[in-house]
């Protein structure tokens, strides 16, 4: 046996005094999750499905120096298969049987709701008009195109997504069609992760357009669009923007929805192509901008911009004057969202070689490519805290496009 372990999400923490690594699976295909000591980290790197136990000993040796017995390190593989971590016959049935459950069911249950947010339509229905009510008065525009809003927690982004919804309450009247690009956070192999599943809010139903969808998957290729579907299940970047677009809904019948989780562009920050080179994205926005000709139809990217601090690998604090830098530099990148400059928002970002983590960089683009034309105002800004002692931040920006 050569264990490969899959795609996970770690998070270093302390049990009972003494470092851990704790391991999450995105795809929540086995209850619980996974503490494996510090020390022995190294030997998930080492499971890429090259090396047999032997090897994995030999190797774990040689690069920590510490010596572990084979019934150990069996234990640990045993353990990671009983959790479904690996990449082995046993996972590949239990992501079969999780997508046909998934694909059967009649809509996407709302996966966070009743934690980040009130499950009761009512209570949440409250909670988002306080939000708008807080704000100076505004008139909301007749026009807008798209939006881009946060998809962080509604405790730290509520007034940030609120200013931008509210701008585009008007013209969300008139739609009958939502395309939402929402980053997808816990992984994948591709650029996109289509889904013909319903998705659903605590305010009811909201139809995926089924015929665009299978339309859309023509381009890319049915098998590669449909890979990451099981990733729709947990991934929160389009429910919560989702919430604020059925709340405004409200009173009239639900438009369509077009649901888009969007993979990373590392291959473009790191290499030499830009995301204007690739086939598929240029077939994926063709496509869409003909559909957004042909119906009324708002576009949607839920995307926050930078992560920076401790909480997120970096190895210094954000103080008042990291502060500022990361407000100039995020101020250049929403220049470029407001003149729909699709080109220069990922020049920008390329350039510093994505040292910021701007996570919501593939929906943002997407959104930019398929407007075009449009202009943009910012409606709100935020830096958000991302760690209990505040030197680490997200930061966030409502943009709508006209």
């Amino acid at each position: 046996m050569k264990p490969k372990l899959r795609t996970v999400q770690p998070d270093f923490v302390r049990h009972e005094g003494a470092p851990y690594v704790l391991l999450r699976d995105p795809l929540s295909l086995a209850e619980g999750t996974l503490l494996i000591p510090q020390p022995l980290a190294p030997v998930l790197v080492l499971c890429d499905g090259s090396r047999d136990i032997a090897q994995l000993q030999k190797d774990f040796e040689q690069y920590t120096g510490i010596k572990l017995t084979s019934e150990n390190l069996e234990d640990m593989i045993s353990q990671l298969d009983k959790m479904l971590l690996l990449n082995n016959e046993r996972s590949a049935r239990a992501i079969e049987a999780s997508l046909a459950g998934f694909r059967s069911a009649d809509y996407r249950p709302p996966a966070l709701s009743g934690g980040s947010y009130p499950a009761d339509p009512k209570v949440l229905k409250s909670m988002l008009k306080k939000y708008a009510e807080a704000l100076p008065e505004t008139t909301p525009s007749n026009t807008v195109r798209g939006v881009i809003s946060p998809h962080i927690d509604y405790h730290r982004g509520g007034s940030v997504y609120a200013r931008v919804w509210q701008q585009a309450s008007r013209t969300i009247g008139k739609i009958d069609l939502a395309i939402i690009f929402g980053t997808n956070h816990l992984g994948g192999n591709n650029l996109f992760a289509l889904t013909r599943q319903n998705y659903a809010t605590p305010f009811g139903i909201v139809p995926t357009a089924v015929d665009l969808v299978d339309r859309l998957a023509e381009y890319i290729g049915h098998e590669i669009a449909f890979e990451d579907e099981l990733y729709h299940r947990n991934e929160h970047s389009i429910e919560l923007d989702l919430i604020w677009l059925h709340h405004y809904l409200a009173g009239r019948k639900t438009c369509e929805l077009l649901p888009i989780l969007c993979g990373s562009f590392e291959k473009f920050i790191s290499g030499a192509n830009e995301p204007s080179d690739s086939k598929e994205i240029s077939a994926v926005v063709d496509f869409l901008q003909e559909v957004t000709r042909n119906r009324r139809t708002l576009v949607i990217a839920a995307a926050d911009l930078a992560h920076m601090g401790p909480a997120f690998g970096d190895s210094f604090q954000i103080d008042d004057a990291a502060r500022t830098e990361i407000d100039r530099a995020d101020r250049e990148l929403i220049a470029s969202m407001c003149s729909s400059d699709a080109a220069n928002f990922f020049s920008l970002i390329k350039k510093e070689k994505d040292a910021r983590r701007i996570c919501g960089l593939t929906p943002i683009y997407l959104t930019l490519r398929i407007l075009g034309n449009a202009h943009g105002k910012m409606c709100g800004y935020d830096q958000c805290p991302a760690d209990g002692t505040d030197t680490s931040l997200v930061s966030i920006c409502g943009v709508v496009l006209e």
